[in-house]
Formats: structure tokens, sequence, C-alpha cells
């Protein structure tokens, strides 16, 4: 060969090594196999671009604005100011020990399908790789302890709640309905046969007072008795002076055994008295009302013949009323008698009522799975009418029990689940034995106590987290560990744990 010929190729070779160098010495491979500017052998950077990362998995960084694949939140600038490095470079707390770090692959299509290499998922997709903590699975099946630094608890809202002792108070809100008074209920009847001559009530819902005329009874038998009752105080009378005392006894016996008789015919005391005065029978007796009160049913009409059997009239007194209230049965322990209870209405916004529970009833209704309870209101104004519908609340006083906000706790219907702040940005996930649940708060009955503190806010989120660390962790393991074991794929595609079916 020619030397000018072998020249050139020496000068070409010497170039390609040139170019080789230059390449390997600006881009290397990150840990979570990214590329990363490395612009000088002493790692200082040369140029700086803006990067972006996702709140709740900080491995993932890109270029460029993106969902992140994992959880699909906006991926958001990582600042300047801020170290990129990995987790598994952050220098460990005195108070907690680092836990020790590894790289999985996960499919973003099925998040129980992960690898321990690089490769595509079942769908072909290509995996992406994230961080996770061996060891670090918490004391609650499928879930782990999860750290998440300051900044990113302020971007995705996470806030945390003291757990502490609190009044309790147990209100119950379910609807009344407004019945009569039934002991101030009171059925007009007469004792003795006859005619209505005269019908001074004549329409249904009229007040009446008491002592007011109702109607004038035309009795034939009522009007004997009259006569006999004026016969025994004319044969008292026509008694002799001296006459045997047996004889006076008598006579005083007949005149009080005739006016009893009168007095059980429903004629008063004084109707009676101007009998005696007057000495002339009256054709009409007039009944009155004993009580005041309403007329609730009206049974008779001006000239009717009646007789005992008949009722001509019934009245009540609406003063007090009762509320017919339904409550569940899991509720009964919440209701005793003497309780206090308050009543609105519909047609008097703004005012409520103050009453007491009565009674509450010994039968459950097997249709509603309800007990009725009965409640007593004052009703001096007449505002408070039958078969109204009323909005009932009963309060019970528990006194104080150990409570968390209703939003502490996520429930499975399985279990309570709540996270407790561990220090240095840890949670733990913790199973609680809950009690009440009341509209804001919820008892703990076990698995908290005075003074941790627990996550109320972006708590779905740091659940989330924890079940996908739960899932890596256990895809994972050693093979003798018995929470999950990958399973064999083919040659060339990665291992992948079997996907939870829920």
């Amino acid at each position: 060969m020619r030397p000018s010929v072998k020249w050139m190729l020496g000068t070409l070779f010497v170039l390609a090594l040139i170019a080789v160098g230059i390449v390997a010495g600006i881009r290397i491979l990150g840990p979570a196999g990214e590329s990363v500017e490395n612009a000088s052998p002493g790692g200082a950077s040369q140029q700086t671009e803006a990067r972006y990362h996702c709140p709740m998995h900080p491995t993932m960084v890109s270029d460029k604005p993106a969902d992140c694949p994992i959880c699909g939140m906006r991926l958001v600038p990582i600042e300047e100011s801020e170290p990129e490095r990995p987790p598994a470079q952050t220098q460990p707390s005195q108070t907690q020990p680092a836990q020790p770090r590894k790289v999985m692959y996960r499919s973003t299509m099925n998040p129980a399908e992960v690898s321990e290499s690089p490769g595509k998922d079942s769908m072909g997709m290509e995996m992406v790789p994230v961080e996770v903590e061996e060891g670090g699975v918490g004391g609650v099946a499928g879930l782990a302890s999860v750290q998440i630094p300051l900044r990113k608890r302020q971007l995705i809202g996470v806030r945390t709640t003291a757990v502490e002792r609190s009044p309790v108070i147990r209100k119950l809100k379910t609807v009344g309905r407004i019945i009569p008074d039934e002991t101030r209920l009171h059925h007009i009847h007469t004792k003795v046969e006859g005619w209505i001559e005269r019908l001074n009530v004549n329409a249904t819902g009229e007040p009446v007072r008491k002592g007011q005329p109702l109607l004038s009874l035309y009795s034939p038998e009522l009007l004997a008795t009259q006569e006999e009752h004026l016969l025994a105080l004319k044969a008292r009378r026509d008694l002799p002076e001296g006459a045997p005392p047996d004889a006076v006894r008598r006579a005083d016996e007949l005149v009080g055994s005739s006016r009893r008789r009168l007095l059980l015919f429903d004629m008063t005391k004084g109707q009676i008295d101007e009998l005696e005065e007057s000495g002339e029978p009256q054709r009409t007796v007039v009944l009155h009302s004993p009580l005041s009160g309403i007329v609730m049913q009206r049974y008779v009409t001006h000239g009717e013949k009646i007789d005992p059997s008949m009722p001509l009239l019934d009245l009540v007194d609406l003063s007090e009323v009762w509320v017919i209230a339904s409550i569940y049965e899991y509720e009964l322990p919440f209701v005793k008698v003497g309780q206090k209870a308050r009543m609105t209405l519909s047609y008097l916004p703004g005012k409520a009522f103050e009453g007491r529970v009565s009674l509450v009833y010994p039968i459950l209704e097997s249709a509603t799975r309800t007990v009725q309870v009965r409640l007593e209101f004052s009703n001096p104004r007449l505002e408070l009418k039958p078969e109204m519908y009323a909005d009932v609340e009963l309060q019970s006083d528990l006194g104080e029990r150990l409570t968390v906000p209703e939003s502490a706790v996520l429930s499975s219907g399985t279990r309570d689940v709540v996270f407790v702040e561990r220090g240095e940005g840890y949670f733990d996930p913790r199973e609680v034995k809950v009690g009440l649940r009341l509209p804001d708060s919820v008892e703990i009955l076990a698995g908290l106590q005075e003074g941790e503190s627990v996550v109320t806010s972006a708590n779905f989120l740091v659940d989330s987290e924890s079940k996908l660390k739960a899932a890596l962790e256990a895809a994972g393991a050693p093979a003798g560990n018995s929470q999950t074991t990958p399973t064999q794929t083919a040659p060339g595609r990665p291992q992948t744990a079997p996907a939870h079916r829920h």
C-alpha cells in the first residue's frame, strides 16, 4: 500500500477515536436508566437545561413538560437550587436510618406488572424505572411506609391533624308527625235517650270553652227523673214536726238518691239547684262542654234522635300535642325517656320548639326497621296542628372520646386505615378500630394514641403511593417470601407479578 493511503487511513482512525471520546465525556447513563449532562471531569455542569420531575415519583425526570407515566400528575420544574440526587444518595437522618433502595421497572398500563430488568410489558409498552425501599412494608397488609419530603407534601397538599379527646355529641335527625295528645281527647255522649232540640256547635274545628253549652236535649226519661226529685223534696218538706227519725232518714235518702241520679244523667249542680228552687221540671236539658278545646268531629244534627250508644261530638285539647318520630334500631342506644328534643316546621322558618321524649315504643316495625318515639310539646298558641310534618333533632351527650377527622380514615369495607406521621417525612399505615361515625369526626376505639398526628388531606395520594410501594417491594422480594413471587416469563421478556384482582 502506498504511504499516502496509509497516512489518510491513520488520520481517519484518530479522528474517530477523538469523536467517541468527546461523546463519552458529555453524556453518561444515570442510575435510573436516563442520560444526564456531564460537562467536565469534575462533574460541573457547563450548560443548565430546564428539567421537570414528578412530585410523587422524583425519579421520573423529563427535559420537557409532560405527565407522569405512573400516577398521571403534571411534571413540575426542578429548581436550580435544589440538588437533583436520587433517593439512594440522600443522607440518612439521625432518628430515621435510610432504607436501602433498588430500581424496579413497572408497567404504565398495569401497576401490578413489575420487573427487575428493563423491557416491555405484556401489552408491548416500555416499562418505566422506579426506585423502592427494601424492607419498608408496614404492619398493614398491602401497604408500606412512605417518605414524602416537605416540598412534595406542600405540592400535593398533605395536611396532618393531632389525635385528641373531644366532647362527642350524637345528633339524630328524623321526621315526625304531629298528633293530638291522646290523654286530652273527649267523646261527648248522653246517658239517656232523647231528641236534640238545639245544636249549639254546628261545625268541625270550632273552638269551645269549658262549660260552654253544646246542645239542648229533650228526654222523657230525664224529665221523669226531675219530677221524681221534686216529689222526694216535697215528701221531705211535708213531714210533720216530731216525725220519727227513721221517716226523716228515709226521706233524706230518697232526696239524695234522686239528686245523684240527675247528676249521673249529666245535669250540673247549678241546673239541679235551679230545679229545686223553681219547683218546675225543665223540658229540655242543656249539655255543657267538660273541657276547652276544638271540635274534631260532629256526628249529629239538629232534631236527630239519639241514644246512649251514639257519639255526639269529639273534642280535643290542643294546648299540648304529641309528635311521633321514627328512629332506626341502631340509634336506640342514643334515645332515652326525658331527653330533650328540638323541632322545626317548614311553615315557621327560624322558629324552634323545645320538647322532651315521653315514650320509646316497645315494638319494632319490621318493614322499615324503625322504632317510634313519642315526644311532647307545649302548644299554647295552637301553632302546632295535628297531621303536620316536622323536622326533629335529638341530641345525646356521650362525654369526651378519642376522635380524628372523618377524612383521616380510609375505609375499604373490611378494614379502616389511617396514615400516622412518624417524623422526617415518613408516614406509616396503621389499621384502627372505629366506633361512632359522626358528621365531621370518627371515634377511635383502638390503634391510635392521643397526641399522634394523622394525615387528613391528600391521604388518597399517600394511600396510592403506599400500595404501589408495597406491590413493588413484594414483587422484588426473595423467592421464600410468601407475599408475592415473580412469575417466570419467556426469554427476553420481563418478569411480572400477577395482577391483583379486586
